[in-house]
């Protein structure tokens, strides 16, 4: 009986595991897509009823339209003309709205071209946060490097790696791991620390 009740439990859980991403994924699907005929809502509408056009071709060419002035937009601002002109929009939006500033940079650090961000050019690394004798070690991303020795890391928490904690740490707390890739160091801090014997953290790499 126990083996039927194991077999049972664990063909259920199975199931669940499989079905469960499939439903996550689409549910999330579904609000995205919602969110954005929410959005493009002012402007759709209108278009709908002036043409008599299908909602959902007109939803298509709306979001057509919006992801053709951001690329038109993107052209313009890669001028020395266009610069000049986001230069002074951002000024005057940082001055009436405080909280532009703030968003931006996080988007930039994310999503954009940004050479300091963490998320694009950073470097995989082993720290010890509580001094080279503490064996207590945490994966970090190295965002700078200073003429003293010391580094600025960042350290992701897990299962969301772009809230984190900043540290100050000298050199002989910090050993980089050029061997594991950023996406890698990334998907085991999502898992929350789920992958990390298979990247090695804890071996011992050269120091700089």
């Amino acid at each position: 009986m126990s083996k039927l009740n194991r077999f049972i439990r664990q063909s259920f859980i199975g199931g669940f595991l499989v079905i469960a991403p499939i439903v996550i994924i689409l549910l999330a699907f579904r609000w995205a897509v919602n969110g954005v005929r929410d959005l493009i809502a002012p402007l759709a509408t209108p278009l709908a009823r002036a043409s008599g056009a299908p909602p959902l071709l007109i939803d298509v060419l709306v979001i057509a339209s919006i992801l053709l002035c951001c690329f038109v937009i993107g052209t313009l601002v890669a001028t020395s003309a266009g610069r000049w002109l986001q230069h002074l929009i951002d000024r005057h939006l940082s001055r009436f709205a405080p909280g532009y500033r703030m968003v931006k940079d996080i988007l930039n650090q994310m999503f954009g071209s940004d050479s300091n961000s963490p998320f694009n050019k950073g470097e995989v690394a082993v720290v010890k946060l509580y001094g080279a004798d503490v064996p207590t070690l945490a994966t970090a991303i190295v965002t700078s490097r200073h003429r003293d020795g010391w580094y600025t890391v960042f350290v992701p928490t897990g299962p969301n790696p772009t809230s984190g904690f900043v540290y100050h740490l000298p050199g002989e707390c910090v050993t980089l791991r050029p061997d594991i890739k950023l996406d890698s160091a990334f998907r085991s801090i999502i898992a929350c620390g789920a992958g990390s014997s298979e990247l090695a953290i804890t071996k011992t790499a050269i120091q700089p």
